[in-house]
């Protein structure tokens, strides 16, 4: 826990969602406890039990569940795949799609993206609501959006860089800075991007309001021109813009699921079918490869960038798990499963942001205490039976450091403190989401030149400054 002065204020919190015309749309309930008294009186389970006890009953729980069970899966995933082994004497990294290409149908379950920005979709629905009952404008608004996202990413990149520094003064190898750096970075790239969805989403949500189901058929046919571009005409540079395309796309469900406009089960579980059905026709008739992380080949993958594959996997899953709505917010009601999606949330981009620096520090500890574990081959029977021992591990020792560090992304913004204009917040946005897209991509020591990296962290840090989002400031 953060102690200061003997006192911890541990800040738990629940963007309530109200429906429509309830007037309660977004609240932020705040539990302030003494931190020398939080293990002994109520301990962390206990205060997270009282808290989602006063949760109001217009809150759609469903969201939140949906929210914490993608993060998780994603995690999970992220530790399963990442594979090293011995191989004559040496330690070799490796990639379990790569080395075991008869595994990647499980993608199809863990690639869960398309689910979180969907959630996304219908969260920044309801904040918008609620911004325009209020009267705030788009400055308002975004200045909240945007400090939940980037406040907890900056002390990352700040560990990560010192730790850099001083593994290169300690004379460590180039290639090992570069590799264990880029590997505990690479999840940022879905900030980049989402980043940029939250400065969007505004304009995307009129566009759903005016056209509907018109609207997410514009961004879907956009994906579909530029994948074939790239497929047909062999014409790969506009192929980023499908970060867009396709991630808008799927975000405007969110917007379909916020005004109740998927409809019935029997008709989602069609819209389920047939996103199942479209997937696999592009896969075995068309030329998408199968994984929908990663790919044998470098130079095709359903998600570097993205491609209309991640909206019929969306669509997919998305029917498939709305389909459960009712029944989950039936079990939702009891207090012990909602209480877990509530402790969850509370350290949510924490858990997602720290998951794979806490397995780069784990597996080097093994490393230097002589390989212990890395002798088994992966994808053996042995190798799959010891997997549940490293997740488990692993969760052990994330869940204390989210702990410690999850009150970042909890903390709101002083009360009064001003708005930076909407340009400014914009302008930030954009350089802290380059610099983290950078960063992602190369880590520190990866870059084409020396002083890129560099270059890139300075990005991040101005661009949050100049949105008015450094913790430390007042204003």
């Amino acid at each position: 826990m953060c102690v200061v002065e003997s006192e911890c204020h541990l800040i738990w919190y629940i963007q309530a969602f109200g429906g429509a015309g309830t007037g309660i749309n977004e609240q932020f309930l705040l539990f302030h406890i003494d931190g020398a008294q939080l293990g002994l009186r109520l301990g962390i389970w206990s205060t997270a039990s009282e808290l989602a006890a006063k949760t109001p009953p217009e809150r759609n729980r469903y969201v939140d569940f949906l929210r914490a069970v993608s993060i998780l899966v994603v995690v999970i995933g992220h530790w399963l795949i990442a594979t090293a082994w011995y191989v004559d004497g040496q330690l070799t990294p490796g990639h379990l799609l790569k080395s075991h290409p008869q595994h990647q149908w499980l993608t199809w379950m863990f690639q869960v993206m398309p689910i979180f920005f969907i959630v996304g979709g219908y969260s920044n629905a309801v904040s918008l609501e609620s911004a325009k009952r209020k009267g705030h404008g788009y400055a308002e608004w975004l200045v909240a959006r945007l400090h939940r996202l980037i406040t907890p990413l900056l002390v990352l990149f700040i560990v990560w860089a010192g730790t850099a520094l001083v593994m290169t003064l300690l004379d460590v190898r180039p290639v090992v800075i570069r590799f264990t750096s880029q590997a505990a970075l690479i999840p940022t790239w879905f900030l980049a991007i989402y980043i940029a969805i939250a400065l969007l989403a505004p304009w995307a949500y009129s566009l759903w309001r005016r056209f509907g189901f018109a609207s997410f058929w514009a961004f879907v046919a956009g994906a579909v021109i530029i994948d074939v571009l790239f497929f047909a005409f062999d014409i790969r540079w506009p192929s980023w813009s499908n970060y867009f395309w396709v991630w808008l796309a799927v975000h405007q469900l969110g917007f379909a699921w916020r005004d109740g406009r998927m409809g019935s089960v029997p008709l989602l579980l069609t819209y389920s079918a047939l996103g199942f059905a479209t997937l696999y026709a592009l896969i075995h008739w068309g030329p998408y490869p199968l994984a929908m992380v990663g790919s044998p080949d470098e130079n095709l993958s359903n998600t570097l960038p993205p491609k209309v594959t991640l909206v019929a996997l969306g669509v997919f899953q998305f029917g498939l798990l709305l389909s459960l709505e009712g029944p989950m917010r039936k079990a939702l009601d009891g207090l012990k499963l909602w209480t877990g999606t509530v402790l969850v949330n509370s350290m949510i981009m924490t858990v997602y942001l720290w998951h794979i620096t806490v397995m780069v520090i784990f597996g080097s500890v093994l490393y230097l205490s002589g390989g212990f574990g890395f002798h088994i081959e992966p994808g053996t029977s042995d190798w799959w039976l010891t997997r549940p021992i490293w997740i488990g591990i692993l969760l052990c020792l994330l869940f204390p450091l989210a702990l410690v560090l999850s009150p970042l992304e909890r903390q709101g913004r002083k009360p009064g403190a001003a708005v930076p204009a909407a340009w400014r917040q914009v302008v930030g946005a954009i350089m802290a989401g380059l610099g983290i897209a950078l960063l992602a991509m190369w880590g520190f020591g990866g870059a084409p030149l020396w002083w890129l990296d560099d270059t890139a962290l300075v990005l991040v840090v101005a661009g949050a400054s100049m949105s008015g989002l450094i913790w430390f400031r007042k204003s």
